[in-house]
C-alpha cells in the first residue's frame, strides 16, 4: 500500500512540474530567425518581426520610429561555438528626413538567436558590402572574426541632399559577453583575438 502512495505522489509531482514548465512563458524561447529577434539600438530594445519594427517614442504619439532589415548580411561563427552567426545592417527612421544605418549581429545559440547592441554607421550613407576579414596581417599578426563594413558617405561640407561618394570602411569585432561591437584598428600591431 505504501508503494502505491509513493507512485501516485511521484506521478502527481512530475505531472505538476511538467504542467508548470510547459506553461511558464519565462522559460520558453522562440526559435525564430535573426529577422525575428530583439536588438538594442541607441539603448532601446527593438524587436524585429520579419525584419520590421514600428515603435512610438512616446505613448500615444503620432511619430513612429521604423526599423527595417537592410541586408548586406555575412554569416560566420563569431564566437567560435561551431554555429553560424550573422551580421547585417538595419535602417532606422524616426520621423525626420534622416535614415540612420546600424550594424547588428545575431548569435545562433541552442535556444535561438540572441541579438546584439547596434553599432551606428551613419546617417544617409550608402552601404556597399559587409565581409569577414581574417588571417595574417601585413605585420605578421593574426586577425580573427573581424567584420568589415564598407559604405560611402558625403564629402565634408556637402549638404545632406548630396549623394554619398567618399568610400569608408569600419572594422568591427563582437564581444560575445557584452554583445557589443568594438572598432578594430586596421593596422594594429598586436593580435586582435
Amino acid at each position: 500500500m505504501k508503494k502505491i502512495y509513493i507512485v501516485i505522489s511521484l506521478v502527481l509531482i512530475f505531472g505538476a512540474l511538467f504542467y508548470f514548465l510547459k506553461n511558464d512563458n519565462s522559460t520558453q524561447v522562440v526559435h525564430g530567425d535573426y529577422k525575428n529577434t530583439t536588438y538594442i539600438i541607441e539603448g532601446e530594445p527593438v524587436s524585429l518581426q520579419n525584419g520590421y519594427a514600428e515603435t512610438s517614442p512616446v505613448a500615444g504619439s503620432a511619430i513612429k520610429t521604423i526599423t527595417r532589415y537592410f541586408g548586406n548580411e555575412v554569416k560566420h561563427d563569431l564566437n567560435d561555438d561551431g554555429r553560424e552567426d550573422v551580421v547585417f545592417l538595419v535602417t532606422q527612421e524616426a520621423g525626420g528626413t534622416g535614415i540612420f544605418v546600424y550594424a547588428v549581429a545575431a548569435l545562433n545559440t541552442p535556444d535561438g538567436y540572441v541579438g546584439s547592441h547596434a553599432f551606428f554607421l551613419g546617417d544617409r550613407i550608402a552601404p556597399q558590402s559587409t565581409v569577414i576579414d581574417e588571417g595574417e596581417t601585413s605585420r605578421g599578426t593574426t586577425r580573427k572574426n573581424v567584420v568589415v563594413v564598407n559604405y560611402a558617405v558625403r564629402l565634408p561640407n556637402e549638404p545632406f541632399t548630396a549623394e554619398p561618394s567618399l568610400g569608408k570602411s569600419v572594422w568591427l569585432k563582437l564581444d560575445p559577453t557584452t554583445m557589443q561591437f568594438g572598432e578594430v584598428e586596421q593596422n594594429f600591431e598586436g593580435e586582435t583575438r
